[in-house]
């Protein structure tokens, strides 16, 4: 490796995959998913250089293994189960489950095959590979990261002064950070600032590392992933029950607890139809990652109201392209109303002087068929095949219309 090792404990992962993985583990033990790399970016390219760092530093990733003191701290978490905690101490990633190549019109293509329950604790650890070698290798990475600390100082005392006044909120930005260095420096000063905040508190990050170290609250419970594979991957279910079939197995693994739910893999409209009286009791709150934030609290407040729940106890967790003043704007709109809270990526974690990388690793098919997330934004979804997306859209669109 030119770069020193980039991923260096497996807890380096967002919260997410390991509320999801063990409900995989306990449930979905058989299913077998891939995994494809996008970047989004047009005027981006990876030198045969750079992917060659990356898979020497994939390498060194699925040379780690789970430490005893690493399992103590999940064990520890109270919503995962010792049967999980034993399985990821014989855990390791595989190397033989990655296809990494540059036929890729940006340089670089990357496919990991095999078990979801392998495949899934994947997806975070690589994007974080890929975009800190991206920025090291191609830019003056000093120079870079003298951006980050001004702009990092000029975002604390703005929260300080009370230009923004954000609730709580949590650092989001594993797949997107600038570098490990970086990330850890926002999680370090933005919880060790709280006390100084006008109106405003950062009560967790997505990265479980850097939540045991600065012993803060790993934060996430499910991710796209989860609604359409458990949605989607059962072959005789109809796609567009997939909020169903994932909220159901979500409630037999944590009944009330971990309990934020994701709403927009095929669609708010279609989740509704599925987030009746029942899960809309037991979750605490729903996640918003596309689409009009401001709509969407409105519909789901209006939701919540129809089924004779007080919003006031339930939270809206808003995570798509968040910076502080959109945060401000969206909490000056709903606090009255309904608890807020916030997860944001990249404008923590890779605010620098040059554009971030758009980057995303998506399940593409699910035990040997296609799956496909149709968001609440037209162009979002990623999948190989055009006419499994047309099949889905028409299932959701049959069951919006037909569906009472």
């Amino acid at each position: 490796m030119q770069l020193p090792q980039i991923i260096n404990s497996l807890l380096e992962n967002d919260m997410y995959k390991f509320s999801m993985g063990q409900c995989i583990y306990h449930q979905f033990s058989a299913y077998k998913t891939t995994w494809t790399f996008k970047c989004r970016n047009t005027d981006v390219f990876f030198t045969s250089e750079m992917v060659e760092e990356i898979k020497a530093q994939i390498r060194a990733y699925c040379d780690l293994r789970f430490t005893e003191e690493e399992l103590a701290y999940l064990e520890n978490v109270k919503w995962i189960k010792g049967s999980y905690v034993d399985f990821l101490r014989l855990w390791q990633p595989r190397y033989e489950d990655f296809e990494i190549g540059t036929e890729a019109d940006c340089g670089l293509t990357i496919e990991t095959k095999g078990s979801w329950l392998n495949t899934s604790m994947y997806e975070i650890p690589t994007l974080a590979i890929v975009n800190e070698v991206f920025f090291r290798m191609n830019y003056d990475y000093e120079k870079l990261y003298a951006s980050f600390r001004e702009r990092l100082a000029d975002k604390l005392q703005k929260l300080v002064d009370g230009t923004y006044c954000l609730g709580n909120f949590s650092e989001f930005g594993l797949r997107r950070r600038l570098s490990a260095e970086a990330q850890e420096l926002a999680v370090q000063e933005l919880v060790g600032h709280n006390k100084d905040y006008k109106d405003s508190a950062c009560i967790g990050t997505s990265n479980v590392y850097l939540a045991k170290k600065w012993n803060v609250t790993p934060v996430g419970t499910m991710a796209h992933e989860w609604i359409m594979c458990t949605g989607q991957g059962n072959h005789k279910h109809n796609p567009a029950y997939s909020n169903w079939y994932a909220l159901d197995a979500w409630v037999k693994e944590y009944g009330i607890l971990n309990g934020i739910a994701l709403t927009d893999t095929i669609t708010t409209d279609c989740f509704l139809k599925d987030f009746q009286l029942t899960y809309s009791t037991l979750f605490s709150g729903v996640r918003h990652d596309s689409g009009d934030p401001f709509a969407w609290g409105e519909k789901m407040i209006a939701h919540y109201e129809s089924l004779g729940i007080d919003p006031k106890r339930k939270t809206l967790l808003f995570s798509d392209s968040l910076d502080f003043a959109r945060a401000d704007e969206l909490r000056k709109a709903f606090r009255d109303r309904v608890t807020v809270a916030f997860g944001i990526g990249t404008y923590i974690a890779n605010d620098t002087c040059e554009e971030p990388l758009n980057i995303v690793m998506k399940t593409t098919a699910c035990n040997g068929m296609d799956v496909a997330k149709i968001s609440d934004t037209p162009g979002k979804e990623m999948c190989k095949n055009a006419d499994y997306v047309d099949y889905l859209t028409r299932c959701i669109r049959w069951r919006l219309e037909h569906d009472r």
